[in-house]
């Protein structure tokens, strides 16, 4: 599959369209330059609903830009796929760090900073996004600028049933990713890569055995996940996914886009958009527990090495999962 250099035009590489783009926006402030690389009509998933318009991501990088104006975004890494020959897939990983400069939802700005990591996905057609993924480690953002996320959400509670069965993804999931995903049919590429990627979400997270993580991780692995959190070697992981699920001891997970990229200067990496969906029922993580149902949409981004995971990004925003358990008490 040969990707037409008209679907990130006018920029050489996809890498630029993406990092160039959000520099533009984000660092310069460059809000007005949105409708360039955003469809009209721009479908918005992200962890609290989903949104239609490029009218909305206008008014609401605005609003956002206005209250972080010292934060500062890093493009960590950029993995992308063609989707066609004038479309490709970005999952793009960014680090963010800075402080509040202006009041915003969370409250007053308290002179605190923050370390964060937004991931998201964008399938961009003839040069212009026309789909968003959008997946934030908020809770480290909450937190680190010195608010309580209890408070943040319980002021903004979260109700995803008016969604119906397709929740924030708005159709059923996949029926094999590697071939085919939410953002469109695979390449015939990196094909082993993606099945070893679908049974470890299948064969570990789905099937709790967390016996067989080795299968999937090296002996070294890093996994740096929510709030800002980093845990190490195969034990780390194991006590990871063990807190990750037990919330939620009904919960099943889709794989719901896979993308892989090699590069000479980064090596292998892959990205998976995952759904995650339970009732909060198990270890009272989040308060006490309520039995209502709870809907995750997360990213991990894995650098393979040897046929393992040799370091993972695990990005979800638990502020939107206790908004939506908010919901539940509220009712």
């Amino acid at each position: 599959m040969t990707l037409s250099p008209q679907a990130y035009a006018p920029f050489e590489t996809v890498e630029q369209y993406i990092l160039d783009w959000t520099e533009l926006i984000w660092a310069a402030g460059g809000i007005g330059a949105i409708p360039g690389m955003y469809h009209d009509d721009i479908v918005v998933r992200g962890a609290a609903g989903v949104a239609t318009g490029v009218a909305g991501v206008v008014r609401g990088s605005l609003a956002k830009k206005a209250s972080f104006i010292d934060r500062v975004g890093v493009g960590e890494d950029v993995i992308w796929e063609p989707r066609g020959d004038s479309s490709f897939v970005s999952h793009h990983r960014v680090l963010h760090s800075g402080g509040q400069s202006e009041v915003c939802s969370y409250g007053p700005a308290l002179g605190e900073t923050a370390v964060s990591r937004n991931l998201p996905v964008c399938l961009v057609v003839d040069g212009l996004v026309t789909e968003e993924w959008v997946v934030r480690d908020e809770w480290a953002v909450v937190a680190g600028l010195g608010h309580d996320p209890a408070a943040v959400a319980a002021a903004a509670p979260v109700d995803l049933s008016p969604l119906g069965a397709g929740g924030l993804f708005g159709r059923p999931a996949p029926v094999n990713p590697v071939v085919c995903g939410d953002s469109g049919p695979r390449p015939e590429a990196h094909t082993e890569e993606a099945e070893f990627l679908v049974a470890l979400w299948r064969d570990v997270i789905q099937a709790r055995r967390f016996d067989r993580v080795a299968n999937f991780y090296s002996r070294d692995a890093i996994v740096h996940t929510s709030r800002n959190r980093t845990v190490t070697r195969l034990e780390g992981v194991r006590a990871d996914l063990l807190g990750f699920l037990a919330p939620f001891p009904d919960a099943t997970v889709e794989v719901r886009d896979i993308a892989v990229h090699a590069s000479p200067s980064r090596g292998l990496r892959a990205s998976v958009l995952w759904r995650m969906k339970g009732t909060y029922s198990g270890l009272p993580l989040y308060g006490p527990v309520t039995g209502s149902p709870v809907e995750i949409m997360g990213v991990s981004q894995y650098d393979l090495e040897a046929g393992r995971v040799r370091q993972e990004y695990r990005i979800f925003d638990e502020v939107a999962v206790l908004a939506q358990i908010e919901a539940a008490r509220q009712r």
